[in-house]
């Protein structure tokens, strides 16, 4: 990952206000945090710290992970449906069409349910399950953090 790309991270975390990101590849994992390093208390009125004065940031070996989207089953057997990394939430293909996805809506694996900008890029995200759309958990145009519950499946 180029030093540019970092910077725009940042400056998307800095624009929705989030506070954590983390990035896996094929051969390295990322992970930004921002805010006040633990164990320090700040004054009402500090200023964070210029991510110019920040110690460099290297990849590490990325570590298995299993894939989040979708959660164990609650006690009502719906399954939810994350967010597989942060940007903007769309449930739309622009503002004109209607949602990918409504509460009823029957599902596949392979339906899109909604769409996730991270870095001008549109990310197209699947259900990754047959069930029926029981709640629409976030509004569109909203930002989302890496995974935040979008949708619950009742499977079938």
């Amino acid at each position: 990952m180029e030093l540019k790309d970092i910077k725009a991270i940042i400056d998307l975390m800095k624009k929705n206000s989030i506070t954590e990101f983390e990035l896996e590849e094929k051969d390295s994992k990322l992970r930004l945090k921002r805010g006040i390093a633990s164990g320090s208390i700040a004054a009402q009125g500090d200023e964070p710290t210029p991510v110019s004065s920040l110690p460099y940031l290297a990849p590490v070996a990325a570590l298995p992970v299993a894939a989040p989207a979708a959660s164990a089953p609650t006690n009502t057997g719906e399954i939810d449906i994350k967010s597989p990394m942060i940007g903007t939430f769309y449930r739309s293909p622009s503002p004109e069409s209607a949602p990918y996805v409504d509460v009823g809506t029957e599902v596949n694996a392979e339906t899109v349910v909604c769409i996730i900008e991270a870095m001008k890029v549109m990310n197209e995200i699947k259900a990754e399950m047959k069930g029926v759309v029981t709640q629409v958990l976030v509004e569109s145009g909203k930002p989302v953090e890496f995974g935040q519950a979008l949708f619950k499946i009742r499977p079938t």
